[in-house]
This record gives structure tokens, sequence and C-alpha cells, in this order.
């Protein structure tokens, strides 16, 4: 009987012992992913993670350009990416349960909170971030959801910190063989836009190559109506950029933005443009890809959009040879009595930028992966690109692109970017243009000097007709302005199935439906029917949408330690 129970109590020891051993093997993996590795310690053995990115990126190469290659080697992570095809696909993910181990999801992080999709990456900073630490420094604080949520969903990167302007684009553009065949006039209001237009189209009905020359193009595929067509309705009267509402800088009261009466004006003059055959006939009704073909083409003389939306397609045009046909950039506005506000300071905001979801395999190795991203290291990578490929250093220690490589950055953009990588990796915390590292040198390739070697004979000379030396020149600066209290509202999150949110997309219906309706017509149908648009929003809610919003641009301003009084 002894020698069993002996035998009884091993047995049970050596069990209770392998039992004790797994659990603990189990709770490590479930606590930082699988072999991770300490704070201090960053493993690169090869992984792939899932990202996926509602702003497609067409040189994306899978992470075989050489910087993908360069930060692969030095976290052991590639990115197998999806880029959104459509306005839906975050929706599907939610009702399908299906996430990527990191996601980008622009304005629909709220739904990804409100579904469960993101992990708060709070501890996991705390631990494991210590440059994403560094990078948000002071602002630390904002990256939190909002007053009742302390949560960090999402690491802030399309708006990075201490951001300086060091060139701007802004909405109205204008082929450089216009100004420059008008003489280079004076180009500040949608008059003055249009004289310049009206004249080069009537002299050129056709290009050099035999196809009608088109006077303005716009792009209202989607969500991208909201970037030409209606954007500049704000922009050309005098107030920021705060997506689909203005916010009064005094008392904070908010008002969708349609209905300023002056926004109005600059409707009746979109109606004037299309009555007169100086607007694209098929702006509302062509796709992303003809929009960009055409401006590929040197057809388009003036394009209303911000340059990234068009980028690929002066990219194009530099690539042929086209200088002439690629644009000048103005701040135009309705009259002079308007101030463009393009440059007012929103100071940093937290909102669009990359989370870990629930479906991470690794949320540590995602973390440091993403913390390696915002180290000086991986920032340079991101902005310069491999030191020796794609930049120098001169015998004082200024880094430099050199002009062979510079050449090709600027005139074969496309496929140099596509092959280098350069650019592509910004998709956590940065520091933004006129920020300087550790060795005295600017984190990014955007500062006065390089901006200007950036330019191509063609912008130089229409820019010296002008008698400035960068665009920016021509906009009211940042100090004319004060900074925003609030940001922008369009980084103010709220529920996703809120009162708000059901209002919210009721509004864009009827305003998606109504903007171009009212631009195609007859002008002297135009006040009936701007009437009837402004009627229609106000018996669908309009301004319990705008009570409701304000309670949130309130709460953003008593978060980031203002008052709303």
């Amino acid at each position: 009987m002894k020698k069993s129970t002996a035998k009884m109590l091993a047995i049970l020891f050596i069990v209770t012992a392998l039992v004790t051993s797994l659990a603990a093997c189990g709770s490590n993996n479930e606590n930082n992913g699988s072999n991770s590795g300490s704070a201090g310690e960053t493993s690169t053995d090869p992984v792939t993670m899932t990202w996926f990115s509602a702003d497609p990126i067409s040189s994306w190469n899978n992470m075989q350009d050489e910087v993908g290659q360069e930060i692969t080697k030095q976290t052991g992570v590639t990115l197998k990416a999806e880029f959104a095809m459509d306005a839906n696909r975050i929706a599907l993910m939610i009702a399908s349960g299906d996430y990527p181990d990191l996601i980008s999801p622009k304005g629909d992080a709220g739904k990804l909170v409100d579904a469960g999709a993101l992990i708060d990456l709070t501890d996991l900073i705390e631990e494991y971030g210590p440059n994403l630490k560094k990078v948000y420094g002071d602002y630390f604080d904002r990256l939190k959801w909002s007053a009742e949520d302390d949560s960090i969903y999402i690491l802030p990167a399309l708006n990075a910190v201490d951001q300086q302007y060091m060139d701007i684009a802004g909405s109205f553009h204008v082929q450089h063989a216009a100004v420059k065949e008008a003489g280079y006039p004076e180009i500040k209001t949608i008059q003055d836009y249009e004289e310049v237009i009206k004249q080069y189209v009537d002299k050129h009905p056709t290009t050099a190559d035999g196809q009608p020359t088109i006077g303005i193009s716009l792009l209202a595929d989607d969500w991208r109506i909201m970037i030409g067509v209606t954007n500049p309705a704000f922009f050309t009267t005098g107030a920021p950029d705060d997506g689909e509402f203005y916010i009064d800088p005094e008392t904070y009261e908010v008002t969708y933005h349609y209905r300023r009466p002056e926004e109005k004006e600059y409707f009746r003059w979109l109606n004037h443009i299309n009555d007169i055959g100086l607007l694209d006939p098929e702006a509302f009704v062509q796709k992303e890809d003809q929009y960009k073909a055409k401006i590929a083409s040197g057809r388009v003389v003036g394009v209303i959009d911000q340059d990234w939306g068009f980028q690929d397609s002066v990219n194009s045009l530099k690539s042929e040879g086209k200088y002439e046909q690629t644009y000048a950039h103005f701040p135009v506005t309705l009259s002079e009595e308007y101030k463009d506000h393009s440059l007012q300071s929103t100071g940093f905001m937290a909102g669009w930028g990359t989370g870990i979801t629930t479906e991470a395999e690794d949320p540590v190795r995602a973390i440091k992966f993403l913390d390696f991203l915002a180290s000086e290291e991986g920032q340079i990578l991101n902005y310069w690109g491999i030191e020796g490929k794609h930049y120098e250093y001169d015998e004082n220690g200024v880094r430099f692109i050199p002009e062979d490589v510079l050449n090709r950055k600027n005139n074969d953009t496309a496929n140099w970017t596509k092959e280098t990588g350069v650019g592509l990796y910004g998709i956590s915390g940065r520091y933004g243009d006129g920020v300087k590292d550790s060795t005295g040198n600017y984190y990014t390739t955007k500062y006065p000097e390089q901006v200007i070697a950036n330019y191509s004979d063609a912008e130089k000379e229409t820019l010296s007709a002008y008698g400035v030396e960068r665009w920016i020149e021509l906009w009211p600066q940042p100090e004319e302005f004060e900074v925003k209290d609030w940001g922008a509202a369009w980084d103010i999150a709220y529920p996703s199935d809120s009162d708000l949110a059901i209002l919210y997309k009721t509004m864009e219906e009827i305003t998606r439906l109504r903007v171009p309706e009212i631009i195609l017509a007859e002008p002297s149908e135009f006040d009936a029917l701007w009437d009837a648009y402004m009627a229609e929003l106000e018996k669908n809610g309009v301004e319990d949408m705008e009570d409701e919003y304000e309670t949130y641009v309130k709460a953003r301003v008593e978060h980031w330690g203002g008052s709303a009084e």
C-alpha cells in the first residue's frame, strides 16, 4: 500500500508540474504574443502581418521595394496589404468579424471601436513603445479616444507631430501653359481663375494630338465628391476645413456648412461654368481612373481637387516630358473680401492612423513593428530611404538627395517610388515637416531648399513670374490665424449607431443627390432648386444634427484642456 501510494503521489506531482508549465506558457503567449521577446528585445524572425488601408497606395510593391526590404531586415515583418476598393469594405469586415492584424481605417475608426474590433494600445505602448512615447510626447493625452473612454485605439499617422507648412497646393490648379499664355495674371478669385481657363480653351479647343480640350474637371466619384466639389465651397468663402461643418470660433456653434449663405454663391459659380461649357460634361459620372486618365492626357486645363487626388496623373505628364501641362496652384476665393484658411493650424490632432485589431496574432510584435517605424531610424528610412542609395551626407554632415536620384524622383515619380518604397511606410507616429533629428538634419525631405529643388523648370518659371520661390508664399500665412481649439471637426469621433450618425448619413445622401442636380441645372432654376435643397435638409433634421454635433465639439475642446463655456 505504501509503495502504491508513493507511486501515485509521484505521478500526480509530474502531472501537476506539467500542467503548471503549460499554463505558464499559455499565459505568456496570451499576454505577449508568440515569442516577441521583452521590451528591450525585438525578434527579427520572419513574420507576415496582414494590413488593411482605406487609402489605396498605387506604388505598393508588397514590401519588395528597397525600403520595404530594409524594414523587413530590421524587424522581420512583411506586410500583406489590402487596400479599400469600395466604401463598404470595413462594414463587411465588421459584419464578418474577420479583421487583419493592423488596420488604417481613415474616418471609420469609430465603427471599429463600436464593434469592439480594436485593442486598447495603452499598456502595449507603455511597455514596448519608447519611440512612440517620444514622438507623441506632450500630445500623448490627445491619443485617448474621448473624455468618456481613455483607451488608445489608433496611433495617429495622417497628422504628423509638430508639422510646419513648407508648401501647399490648395484646391485650384491651372496648367502652366495657360497662365503663361495669359501673361501670368493675378489669380485670386473664381472670376480670375475662370477667365484664364476660358481664354486658353477658346484659343486651343483641341490639344496637339487632336483631343477636345477640357476647361475644368471635377471628380464626384463616391466620397471624392467632398474633396473637389463641395469642400472648395468653404475654402473659397473664408472657412477652414472642418469636414461637413462650420464651427463658430467664438461660440463653437455648429452649422452644416452648405447652409452658410455665402457658399450658395460658390455653387452658383459651378452652375455658371457648366452653363458656358467650361465644366467637364462627365464630371458627375466619371470614375476615378477615367478622371486621372484625362488629366494624364494633358487635356484638362483646370482641376479643382487636392493635389494628392491626381498626383499620379501629374507624374505621368512629367514622365512624358509634358511639364507645361502640369499645374500651377493658387488660393482662389469667391471674392477678395475672403481669405483662404488652408494654413490655419489645428494643433496636433489624433484620429486617423493605424490600430491593432483583436484578431492580431501577436499584438506585442505588432506594436514593436510600429514602434520601429516611429524611431529615428525608421522615420529616416521612410522619408529619405537608404544612405548611399537614396541620400548622402555632405562634408558638413548635411543630408541631401544626389542630383541623379532627385531627377528620377521628380520626373519618374511612380516608377521611382515603386522601386525605392520611399514615403510608403508612414503608418505610425512620425514627425512633420520642419522638425530636425538628433543629427540636426530634417526628418522629412520637405524643407524650403529641398522643396525648391524638387520643382520642375516649368514651376520655377511660373513662380518667378509671380515673384515668389514657393507656392505657399501665395497663401495667407499660419500666423494670420488663431490655432483652432477643436483641431478639425472631421477628426471628432462619435458613436456609429448614434442619432447623430443616422442624421449625418441622411444629410450626406441628400447633399450628394441635390448638389450635382443644382450644378447641372439651367441657371434660371438655380435659386428654386437651392431653396428646395435647404428645405429638404431642414425637414430631415439638419438642425438636430448640428445641435448634437456641437456637444461633441465642445467635449473635444474640454478634453484638450480648453473651455467651451
